[in-house]
């Protein structure tokens, strides 16, 4: 049991009321990233969270695809709430990189930056548009350039274009997931971008690491469907050294005794027992303690159906009680449970809200804002929310006059010539409708 005294000195250790006060670990590296969708976005947001300046680029009017990839045609003040979730406290700009102008911003970005990432089709940024780590490394030597794409630059896959859902199925995690006897099933969300990026700015860190200690910048490249299958754990070795596949076995645990979703009165809870003392606590619950010792220790019954038999006991039981009162029952009995949780659950979890985990922000254009905060907590440099994503092209001005050194006139004409523009009057690029322009820089 976890001491009162710890916990309280943990909760100062990282009082999330002070997380504005202390200093950002990333602060002074600038990433600019010209990735769309959620891949190479995702990358940057990550590292953006932990204090790096990133600049987004987009193409004038529309901008990014995720603004226009409405959950079930849903728009929020002009957006898609899809977009905000890998796009924190970026600088967005639009460039038109298929003018040689345009190209020429951002390699002057470039050359003032430290990492760029994109996700395009391997060769896409070097063939078409001159800023392949080949080209920018000449005007940058320390640069550390991403590549985020679904199989990698080179191969035999590398030409074919690649979607979450895409790089689950050929990492074999569709193949492991779902019931037994029933075709596989993908995960409900886009697992292969997000650890994929998370992989993908842990080998920035590591990068950023290398050129410190020799001031050599790098390439990295980053294949989707690789990382899911970094997070296969045992199941390929496991094939190779008996020649059995890995079950789907549903809601089941392959290594925990007894593990399941199981239905109650308002919603779902997840149950487990794998020690000897956690079963009997379950089985006391349910008031079939008996069981232990006349089913479970007996020889001359099946695990799958001693499994089978309980946990036909534990559904009925289940079915009795609100989530609230099994987690109840938990604690009274000593066994281990969880309920399933949905987004208004999380919304009032004071657990979540305490650490930070449930983020409330004012975005100047946007206003109130509740997210998924950062999920690593770090004591002294900790990572946090400023704004959320803004309108295309938002940041032109503020990013071409204190970077590149630009003047009004001279951002003027580029807008102009179509160079550099902002969002069309269209759901998904454009402020919300009662916004006004302040002079807001975030």
């Amino acid at each position: 049991m976890v001491s009162e005294k710890y916990i309280e000195r943990m909760q100062e250790l990282f009082d999330i009321k002070k997380v504005f006060s202390k200093p950002e670990a990333l602060k002074g590296i600038r990433v600019l990233d010209i990735s769309m969708i959620i891949f190479g976005p995702a990358t940057a947001d990550f590292l953006g969270e932990m204090g790096a300046e990133v600049i987004k680029v987009e193409m004038p009017g529309r901008g990014d695809v995720m603004r226009n990839v409405a959950p079930q045609g849903y728009y929020w003040k002009n957006v898609s709430p899809a977009f905000f979730a890998q796009n924190h406290n970026k600088f967005h700009i639009a460039v038109d990189l298929h003018n040689p102008e345009g190209r020429e911003i951002i390699r002057r970005l470039a050359a003032r930056s430290d990492v760029f990432i994109e996700n395009y089709r391997p060769g896409t940024t070097e063939r078409k548009w001159q800023l392949g780590y080949r080209q920018l490394r000449e005007i940058n030597p320390s640069i550390i350039y991403v590549s985020n794409t679904g199989y990698g630059q080179w191969g035999p896959y590398a030409s074919r274009p690649s979607y979450d859902a895409l790089a689950q199925a050929v990492s074999g995690m569709s193949l492991i997931t779902g019931f037994e006897g029933r075709p596989p099933v993908k995960i409900g969300i886009y697992l292969g971008n997000y650890f994929g990026a998370c992989l993908s700015a842990v080998a920035v860190l590591a990068a950023l690491y290398w050129r410190d200690k020799t001031g050599k910048g790098q390439y990295i490249e980053h294949s989707q469907c690789e990382a899911l299958i970094r997070a296969m754990e045992w199941t390929w070795a496991y094939i190779g050294l008996t020649g059995k596949r890995r079950r789907r076995i549903g809601n089941r645990d392959h290594v925990i005794t007894f593990s399941d979703l199981f239905r109650c009165r308002d919603g779902f809870v997840v149950i487990e027992a794998d020690t000897d003392d956690e079963l009997v606590a379950l089985l006391r619950a349910t008031g079939n303690e008996h069981l232990y010792t006349n089913l479970w220790l007996r020889d001359d019954f099946s695990k799958e159906d001693k499994i089978k038999h309980i946990h036909d006991i534990i559904s009925r039981w289940a079915l009795k009680f609100t989530r609230s009162e099994i987690e109840e029952e938990s604690n009274r009995f000593g066994f281990v449970c969880a309920p399933v949780q949905n987004a208004r659950d999380h919304y009032e979890n004071q657990h979540l809200r305490v650490r930070g985990s449930v983020w409330e922000m004012h975005d100047p254009v946007y206003g109130h804002m509740i997210e998924y905060g950062p999920a690593p907590k770090l004591s002294e440099t900790p990572g946090r929310f400023i704004w959320a994503g803004k309108p295309v092209g938002f940041h032109n001005e503020y990013v071409l006059s204190s970077i590149l050194g630009l003047d009004s006139a001279e951002i003027k004409a580029l807008a102009e010539r179509g160079i550099i523009g902002k969002w069309i009057e269209r759901k998904g690029s454009k402020p919300p409708d009662d916004w006004y322009d302040e002079g807001v820089i975030y």
